[in-house]
C-alpha cells in the first residue's frame, strides 16, 4: 500500500476553492465550522476503529482508552 504525503490535483484545487471561501467568514462562521469539522473528524475516527475491529475480527474488544 502506498502513501503520499502529497494531495492529488484535484486536491490540490478542492483545498484552494475551500481556502477562498472561508476568507469570507465571519469569526462566528469560522467558530461553527471549525466545531463541525472536528465533530466529523471524530466520527470519521470511530468508523475507522469499527472497520479495524471487524477487519481484525476483534468487535469485542474496545481500542479508545
Amino acid at each position: 500500500m502506498e502513501h503520499s504525503e502529497k494531495p492529488s490535483l484535484e486536491q490540490d484545487f478542492n483545498l484552494r476553492l475551500f481556502a477562498d471561501q472561508v476568507q469570507t467568514l465571519s469569526l462566528e462562521q469560522a467558530q461553527d465550522l471549525s466545531i463541525e469539522l472536528y465533530r466529523q473528524m471524530m466520527l470519521k475516527d470511530n468508523m475507522y476503529e469499527e472497520l479495524i475491529k471487524d477487519y481484525w475480527g476483534m468487535s469485542d474488544i474496545p481500542l479508545s482508552v
